[in-house]
């Protein structure tokens, strides 16, 4: 088993079983993730590329700036994608529509305070991405709930202009009805079930309106009897789930070619899903279905391209997939009864500090002994 190269440290993560360097790898991860970003532009417009060229931006400004002050080599680390994949995550987390300087003070905080404080990669405690959004969600909560709506409510795509109009300055054009950010958000699935939960009402009541959209967008769609109906009605209006299941297609051809160990995912998944499972079992008007609760928010992003980061989870196999329940049970435990909407953000923060405990408790038996 020998260290990935070139910026990780005999003496820590990440490891690998094969000859795969740090930047194959995260190329790797940056394919699959192509996906997702295709389904984001078509859904919510090209603000997410917007983000995503000024998070590169960010980090080129600050990968450079760390590691003259660290006294480090720039080209080798800088290319070997590690920082690239940081602020990729960090871009799907934030609304598209956030003013500019939310996702590169996020990306500089992630980087900085996440990555090279601690000596660079393969030493940081915390997952870089989530310390950001942590960060971000913390300082600035208003901006990081304006979430644009999906343009089967708007009726009308958000173009790359307006889109960057949008960014800079927190309008659209006159040619875009002069709206402003609050005109064009919408809160999202997992918001929308906390709100209604919050005033009282059941699942089905603080869905209602998501129920409504569906109605009005697909009135010839077809109706399907059972625990597939929830389900088919929940993909015909949630853009949300669909960028889920692009994020679940590119995280099932990361498995396919090894880059990811399968730990991960189904410790994650499964582990959300029984829980989901029982108490919506005792309880469906309180407790949404366990369809609901993978395919909201960023469920299938965490699954296949947070939790399994080499350096900030165990790297034990059992430890993994303890590492990844403990994941998926604090997510439903923020999600139901915590006051963020998502949860995985600090689910991951959280599980982050118990790794060396998991990984203490873990460890393989040595060959032979009895």
């Amino acid at each position: 088993m020998s260290p990935l190269t070139p910026q990780s440290s005999p003496l820590s993560s990440p490891f690998a079983h094969n000859n795969q360097s740090v930047r194959q790898l995260m190329f790797k991860v940056q394919l699959a993730v192509i996906p997702a970003l295709l389904v984001h532009i078509y859904l919510f417009g090209f603000g997410i590329v917007i983000q995503w060229v000024l998070a590169f931006a960010t980090l080129l400004v600050v990968e450079f700036t760390m590691l003259k002050l660290r006294n480090r080599p720039v080209r080798p680390f800088i290319t070997d994608m590690s920082a690239m994949i940081t602020a990729t995550v960090l871009v799907f987390c934030i609304p598209a529509g956030a003013p500019w300087w939310i996702i590169v003070s996020g990306t500089a905080f992630a980087l900085i305070f996440g990555k090279h404080i601690y000596g660079g990669l393969g030493y940081n405690p915390f997952n870089p991405a989530m310390l950001g959004y942590a960060f971000l969600l913390l300082s600035f909560p208003v901006q990081m709930t304006q979430w644009t709506a999906p343009t089967e409510i708007l009726d009308y795509a958000v173009s790359f202009t307006n889109s960057l109009h949008l960014i800079f300055t927190g309008n659209l054009p006159q040619a875009a009805l002069g709206a402003n950010l609050d005109m064009i958000s919408a809160a999202t699935p997992l918001s929308q079930l906390q709100i209604g939960l919050t005033q009282g009402q059941g699942v089905t009541e603080s869905l209602t309106p998501i129920a409504l959209e569906a109605q009005t967008h697909y009135q010839n769609g077809s109706v399907i009897n059972g625990f597939f109906y929830s389900t088919a009605q929940f993909f015909s209006l949630n853009s949300w789930a669909w960028v889920n299941v692009a994020f679940l297609i590119g995280g099932l051809w990361l498995l396919a070619v090894r880059a990811i160990r399968w730990q991960y995912p189904v410790g994650f998944l499964s582990s959300l899903s029984l829980i989901s499972f029982i108490f919506y079992t005792i309880d469906p008007n309180t407790y949404p279905p366990v369809d609901f609760m993978l395919l909201s928010g960023g469920t299938m992003l965490a699954a296949f391209f947070i939790i399994t980061d080499p350096v900030t989870s165990s790297t034990t196999p059992k430890g993994r997939f303890i590492f990844a329940c403990g994941i998926g049970i604090l997510v439903y435990v923020i999600r139901t009864w915590g006051i963020f909407p998502d949860g995985i953000t600090f689910a991951v923060l959280l599980m982050n500090i118990a790794v060396p405990l998991i990984d203490q408790y873990t460890q393989p038996r040595v060959y032979g002994h009895k």
